[in-house]
C-alpha cells in the first residue's frame, strides 16, 4: 500500500464465540471494540486486510469541531475529551495532539459562513476565534499574504492516521480482546429472526452482537442479507513530503489548499473536497438519492475511471459464503491517485508555502471516502436483523469523531444511556430523500 502505516502483530485462531464481534479494522471499527472491551465483553474484531489500511490511514488526520455540521458537532466535541482520555487510559500513542486549525480567506462569503458558524458553536459551548486581516496575517505569516480574515480553533486537533487505529487495537489485545488481520468476514447467520453468528474465511463466530464498521464495503456486504444502505464513495488523492518546512502552522486550511504538520515533521497535502467519481454498479443503484449531495458538491467532483470496478467494493454481486468473496480478492483498496491531482497539490502548496520548496513528495496515495445521501453517518441497530448494528458512510468526517462514534456503538449494544443523541445517525432515514439535508460542512 501507499499510505504509511505501523504494522502490529494481531490474534492467531479464531474464537469459538464472543460476545460482540466488529467487522472492519478502521478507526470507527477498533474504538467500538475497544469501548466494549471496556466494559467487560468479550470482543473479537476482524479485518479482512490489514488495521487502519484504508480510509483510516489515508485522511489529514484532523480532530475537529470547527465547521462541523450540526448533527456531528456533539460527537465531535466529545470525541476529542476520548482522543485525550484514551492515551491517559491506555498510555498509547495516537499522535493525537490540540494543536488548534487555522483557516484562512479572502473571500467575503466564505468569511460570512465562517462567522454564522461561530454564531451557532457559540450555543452548543464550541470556542473558536474569528480573525481579522491583521490577525490572519499574524498566524498566516508562512505564506507572506495579506488575508482579508480566517478562523482560529484552538481546542481541535490532530491525531496520525498511520498509528492511531493500530494503537487502540492494541489496547484492545491488553483488555483481553482479539483481533484478527487478513480475516475477511463474509456474511451473517441468524436464528428466529435474530442474529447468531458471524461467518468469515477463517469460520464462523456464535454471537448474538456484531457491528459493521466497513467503511466503503458496508453496502455491499449489507446487500447479502437484503438491508439497503444507500453508499457511494469518491476518490481522493493526497500526498506528503519530507521534514524540513519550518515556522508552517501545524494545521492549515484553504480553498486552494491545506497542509497538516505529520508525526515526522512532514505534512500532509490536499485540496479539499476534490475527487474523482469512479462509476460502480452500486454507485448507479442509488444515483437518485444522490443528486442532492451532488448539485451540492459538484464543482469538486470529475469524472474518474473503472477503478472502481476493478476494486469490488461497490459490487451488486451476490456471494456464496462458502466461497471467497471480493474482500478476499481485494484485501486493502489502495486505488491509484489521480497524478493531475497530486501535481496541482504540490505546485499549489509551494505556492502557497515557500517553505515547502525545502521538503521533497516523500508519498502519494488515494483512497475511498464513502458517504451517504446526506454526508452524516449512519449508527443504530438494524430493525429487520436485532443485533446487527451498522457504523459506515462517515463521508470523509470519520477519523476525527472515531472515537465519539466507536463510543456510541457500545451505549447502543449495551442498551446505557448514549453519549450524544443518536437520532440523526438512525439508519432508518434513507428511506426519505436527503433533500434539504446534506450536511454543510
Amino acid at each position: 500500500m501507499r499510505a504509511p502505516l505501523q504494522q502490529i502483530e494481531t490474534s492467531g485462531q479464531l474464537p469459538q464465540a464472543a460476545d460482540a464481534v466488529v467487522i472492519g479494522g478502521g478507526v470507527v471499527g477498533v474504538f467500538a471494540a475497544y469501548y466494549l472491551a471496556r466494559r467487560g465483553m468479550k470482543v473479537a474484531l476482524v479485518e479482512k486486510g490489514r488495521i487502519g489500511a484504508e480510509q483510516s490511514s489515508r485522511n489529514w488526520g484532523w480532530c475537529r469541531q470547527q465547521n462541523r455540521d450540526a448533527r456531528e458537532l456533539p460527537m465531535a466535541t466529545r470525541s476529542l475529551d476520548l482522543w485525550e482520555r484514551f492515551a491517559a487510559e491506555t498510555g498509547e500513542d495516537t499522535g493525537f495532539r490540540r494543536c488548534g486549525l487555522l483557516y484562512l480567506s479572502n473571500d467575503e462569503a466564505e468569511l460570512a459562513g465562517w462567522a454564522r458558524w461561530r454564531d451557532f458553536a457559540r450555543t452548543a459551548g464550541v470556542t473558536t476565534h474569528m480573525l481579522d486581516s491583521a490577525e490572519a496575517g499574524e498566524r498566516g505569516r508562512a505564506t507572506g499574504r495579506t488575508w482579508k480574515g480566517g478562523v482560529f480553533s484552538p481546542t481541535d486537533g490532530t491525531a496520525d492516521p498511520s498509528q492511531a487505529a493500530p494503537a487502540v487495537a492494541r489496547a484492545i489485545l491488553k483488555l483481553g480482546g482479539s483481533v484478527h488481520q487478513n480475516c475477511a468476514a463474509r456474511g451473517i447467520e441468524t436464528e428466529g429472526g435474530r442474529l447468531s453468528g458471524v461467518v468469515t474465511e477463517g469460520g464462523t463466530i456464535r454471537t448474538k452482537v456484531a457491528i459493521m464498521a466497513g467503511g466503503a464495503w458496508a453496502s455491499s456486504f449489507c446487500r447479502q442479507f437484503g438491508f439497503r444502505f444507500p453508499q457511494a464513495s469518491i476518490r481522493s488523492s493526497i500526498l506528503s513530503v519530507s521534514p524540513g518546512a519550518e515556522g508552517l502552522p501545524d494545521a492549515l486550511h484553504t480553498a486552494r489548499i491545506s497542509a497538516t504538520r505529520r508525526g515526522d515533521g512532514g505534512y500532509t497535502l490536499a485540496i479539499s473536497g476534490r475527487g474523482r467519481v469512479d462509476v460502480t454498479p452500486q454507485q448507479l443503484r442509488f444515483s437518485s438519492q444522490f443528486v442532492p449531495m451532488f448539485l451540492k458538491r459538484w464543482r469538486s467532483l470529475a469524472p474518474g475511471g473503472l477503478e472502481g470496478m476493478r476494486s469490488g467494493h461497490e459490487t451488486l454481486q451476490r456471494w456464496r459464503l462458502d466461497h471467497p468473496t471480493p474482500m478476499e480478492r481485494m484485501r486493502i483498496l489502495d486505488p491509484v491517485p489521480d497524478q493531475a491531482t497530486i501535481r496541482l497539490t504540490h505546485a499549489r502548496a509551494l505556492e502557497l508555502l515557500p517553505d515547502l520548496r525545502r521538503t521533497k513528495i516523500s508519498a502519494a496515495w488515494a483512497g475511498y471516502i464513502d458517504s451517504t445521501p446526506d454526508g452524516v453517518p449512519a449508527i443504530g441497530e438494524i430493525q429487520t436483523v436485532p443485533g446487527f448494528f451498522l457504523a459506515a458512510g462517515f463521508s470523509g468526517h470519520g477519523f476525527g469523531i472515531g472515537p465519539g462514534a466507536g463510543y456510541l456503538v457500545a451505549d447502543l449494544v449495551t442498551g446505557s444511556e448514549p453519549i450524544v443523541d443518536p437520532t440523526s445517525y438512525d439508519p432508518r432515514r434513507f428511506d426519505a430523500p436527503a433533500w434539504g439535508k446534506v450536511a454543510d460542512f
